[in-house]
This record gives structure tokens, C-alpha cells and sequence, in this order.
């Protein structure tokens, strides 16, 4: 297992761990689109990226969401994700666990084999694809739900991604592409 540990600097510290070894990922690319992301959101603290198979993501998306079938990105946001501005909005010097330190905003677990998948089906390279997951859990982690939120999360999503992902293959989907 792989891990690396993002810079400390203000804004956003990211700690990789890659579980998978049969595609190369570009952990620093994907660490560019979180800063990114949490940069034009104005978030601080730090979140996990954990790269995985399908296997992996199957049984968690069995354990947490009912779901037996693998799925390409799962988030899992921390107790104090809204201290760091996400939507909920608390206040972070009500919450012990955050009071002197950056907050845990939580953890974004991509399957790279879905992923490369999705990649194909879409006509995107693997790497664009992981820019798209990557952010789209990014949001969910801040608290962001485009299943209950009236499209909030979507727009964002559309302008985040117009902001930071570079190549138009990595822009929004079109009708048709699936839920996450």
C-alpha cells in the first residue's frame, strides 16, 4: 500500500492511499483538483483519497448503502465537514474535535476499475475520468447531495468543473450519463 501526505500549507491537506495496483494514477493530479476545488469553495482542513478496485467498493457500497454492485466513488464525510464551510454551516469553535486544529473533512474512496470504465464508455481518458469522481466526492464530502438538493450540487459541480478541469471530455456529462 501506497500512502502519501499533502503539504500542510493552508487550504486543503490531502492524504492519498492507494489500495489498487493494476492502473498508474496521477495522485498529484488528483490532489490539484481537491486544492482546486477547496480553493475556489474556500474550504480548509484535510480529506483522505483512497484509490480501490471494484471489489472494495462492492462491499462498501453493500455495507453503508445496501447496495451489492461496485460503484466508482463513495464519500464518506467527517462529523465536522461544515465547520469547514460546507452547507450545514456549524461553528467549528463549538466543536472539541475541531477547536485548534484543521478539520477532518472526510474520506473520497474511488474504484479505479470503474472508473476506467466509465472512462471508455464516455470517451474520456482514465485520468479525466478520475478529475470528474474525485470532485464530484469532493462535494458530497462537504455535504453536498444532488439527489435531495434540487440540482445545488450539480450546478457547483458544472461550474467547478468548468473552473478547474481543463480538457472538455472532463466537463459535465450529458443526459444519460448515471447517478452516482
Amino acid at each position: 500500500m501506497r500512502t502519501g501526505r499533502g503539504s500542510q500549507a493552508p487550504g486543503l491537506a490531502v492524504v492519498a492511499v492507494n489500495r489498487q495496483r493494476r492502473r498508474r494514477v496521477d495522485v498529484a493530479r488528483l490532489t490539484a483538483v481537491l486544492r482546486g476545488a477547496a480553493d475556489a469553495l474556500s474550504v480548509k482542513g484535510e480529506v483522505a483519497l483512497v484509490l480501490a478496485g471494484d471489489r472494495a467498493l462492492r462491499k462498501l457500497n453493500h455495507r453503508y448503502r445496501g447496495k451489492d454492485k461496485p460503484t466508482d466513488v463513495l464519500s464518506f464525510p467527517g462529523p465536522c465537514h461544515a465547520h469547514a464551510g460546507g452547507p450545514a454551516g456549524a461553528r467549528r469553535d463549538e466543536c472539541a474535535a475541531c477547536v485548534g486544529q484543521a478539520p477532518g473533512l472526510g474520506d473520497i474512496v474511488i474504484s479505479v476499475d470503474s472508473a476506467a470504465a466509465n472512462a471508455k464508455r464516455l470517451g474520456r481518458t482514465l485520468p479525466q475520468e478520475m478529475d470528474v469522481l474525485a470532485l464530484h466526492g469532493f462535494l458530497h464530502v462537504l455535504g453536498y447531495d444532488h439527489q435531495t438538493d434540487d440540482g445545488t450540487m450539480e450546478r457547483l459541480e458544472r461550474r467547478l468543473r468548468k473552473r478547474l478541469l481543463t480538457t472538455p471530455e472532463s466537463r459535465p456529462r450529458g443526459a444519460g450519463a448515471g447517478a452516482r
